[in-house]
């Protein structure tokens, strides 16, 4: 008697994967995973650079806050960083210090509703505006590269990760508007960013 597999219209199924079958799957996931590891810390940025630009969202209510109370200027002292003059917001006009602090960045958390002026911030300030300051001046970002007004397409945060001007790494930043929206530019600014008369531009 021929055994069943071997009559004729029978088909034969074969059990399991031949090893060659098997490498070439574990290959697939080995490339899937490391793309996926590599595209790790982009999205880690662009989830840290949206809660960044809350934090600027913050500091614009802050901002204004304080002109009310100053005919319509924002701080402005002889300070040479930002920290100095942005600390004069709390606690009167903001108790939140840790909008203060972006969360991509290294810097340490402040403790909320105490004034700054000798601790580390990480954003930068355009000193001497007034809320009279047109929409598409800025007036805060993620800390720069440089305290320098800058044409669009020049560089405006860190190109390598490394500071100055890394708060989000080699993934550029947020820049705050003087109407009040807030916007992410590369590292090479997607924008002007410009110093009227009377205005500095203080780095942390």
């Amino acid at each position: 008697m021929i055994p069943p597999s071997h009559q004729p219209g029978s088909v034969h199924h074969r059990a399991g994967f031949s090893l060659i079958e098997l490498v070439a799957v574990l290959f697939i996931l080995g490339v899937l995973t490391a793309l996926y590891i590599s595209g790790a810390p982009a999205r880690r940025q662009r989830g840290q650079m949206n809660n960044c630009r809350q934090n600027l969202l913050f500091i614009h209510q802050a901002l204004n806050t304080y002109a009310a109370d100053h005919n319509g200027r924002y701080p402005a002292t002889n300070a040479t960083t930002s920290a100095v003059v942005l600390s004069l917001l709390v606690p009167q006009h903001t108790v939140r210090s840790s909008i203060f602090i972006c969360p991509g960045s290294t810097d340490r958390r402040l403790p909320d509703a105490q004034p700054f002026a000798n601790r580390r911030i990480s954003y930068s300030y355009a000193m001497g505006l007034t809320r009279e300051a047109g929409a598409d001046q800025w007036i805060v970002s993620d800390a720069q590269v440089n305290a320098q007004a800058k044409f669009a397409g020049q560089p405006l945060f860190s190109a390598d990760g490394r500071p100055p001007g890394n708060n989000h790494g080699p993934f550029g930043g947020n820049l705050l508007f003087a109407d009040g929206h807030a916007e992410s530019s590369p590292t090479n600014s997607a924008f002007e960013i410009r110093l009227p008369p009377g205005v500095r531009l203080v780095n942390p």
